[in-house]
């Protein structure tokens, strides 16, 4: 098999270098898998087709705290201090492994790590629904809440970042990830969310921004991604997926928030299952679970009651993954 890296020619800038695996699939890293509270470890996670040296970045609630502790387990073994300089092992990370962002929606915890990193980015693009891109011009890049590091909206543009906002359902390319993507609407507590489902030849994985129900939500559109996953099982092309749960079973509806619990979850999954070829064909399946909302009180831990709930009620041979900051995953 050929060298998946060329970490100097990729990290220098000096040029492309293709690479080759016998096991294609997609590796992700988790930069930041809670939902909240906590600034260091917010919604970001970075995904790479084995075929291709640089990472697209699923959203950027915090970038850099993610980059340095995912470099001390190990999950950019191709970056060391030699072949990073003059930058350091994350700033070559940063700069130069992280080839564009899409932006499921523009709240805060999925956009922070975004924002304050951005004076020391390299230029890149960033891509969201037309909703997502308007906000981060109109509310973020204004040059009052931050200057305006885009190529768009008012004031100087200092253009380190493209703004696309590419059409609900229409493939295209992400940039020099070398993957592709389409982009489809959530119902996100009454503003719209997305999901991107990346491509890359006969392979694909989805990421989903933050979503409710579609009953809570009084919504058909995980329905509709339900029926475009079911073909991408169907064809044996869906690798695995992250999608949040933010709270445990036990949260009032009226404390969800545009949210998922294991509950909804697990019954947005059979709908999935139906659509996909009935009982069995979700079997195996990576699901990884991402935006759990932590908590202060003393005694109480979220993820373990979410995750007991998940494999509890789990009739679907669902593989659940509880990937933590910094961790590197291959699907």
């Amino acid at each position: 098999m050929t060298n998946r890296f060329c970490p100097r020619i990729l990290l220098l800038g000096a040029g492309f270098c293709a690479a080759f695996s016998a096991n294609a699939g997609f590796q992700v890293v988790a930069l930041g898998v809670n939902g909240g509270v906590e600034e260091g470890n917010l919604t970001s996670y970075l995904i790479r087709s084995d075929s291709q040296p640089r990472y697209l970045a699923l959203d950027a609630g915090s970038v850099l705290p993610g980059i340095e502790l995912a470099l001390a387990k190990g999950s950019f073994p191709e970056v060391n201090a030699e072949n990073s300089a003059p930058l350091t092992p994350q700033g070559a990370v940063f700069r130069n492994l992280i080839s564009g962002y899409f932006i499921s929606h523009a709240h805060l915890d999925h956009i922070a790590g975004l924002i304050i990193a951005s004076p020391q980015d390299s230029r890149k693009p960033i891509y969201g629904s037309a909703e997502t891109i308007s906000a981060l011009r109109q509310y973020v890049f204004n040059w009052k809440l931050w200057p305006n590091f885009t190529d768009a909206g008012s004031g100087q543009r200092l253009g380190t970042y493209r703004l696309n906002a590419p059409r609900p359902g229409q493939r295209f390319s992400l940039s020099s990830s070398g993957l592709d993507g389409v982009i489809y609407p959530l119902s996100h507590g009454g503003i719209t969310s997305s999901m991107l489902l990346i491509s890359r030849e006969n392979e694909s994985f989805a990421f989903f921004g933050d979503t409710g129900a579609d009953k809570q939500e009084k919504s058909r559109d995980l329905n509709a991604i339900w029926r475009v996953l079911a073909d991408e099982i169907r064809q044996q092309r869906l690798k695995g997926m992250i999608i949040e749960t933010s709270f445990a079973d036990e949260t009032p509806d009226a404390q969800l928030f545009g949210h998922l619990t294991p509950a909804l979850l697990l019954t947005e999954l059979t709908q999935l299952e139906q659509y996909a070829g009935g009982a069995g064909s979700l079997k195996g399946l990576k699901v990884v679970i991402s935006h759990i909302k932590p908590s202060l009180l003393a005694g109480v831990d979220p993820r373990a009651e979410i995750r007991r709930q998940l494999e509890q009620g789990d009739r679907l041979g669902v593989n659940f993954i509880f990937m933590q900051q910094g961790d590197s995953q291959h699907f």
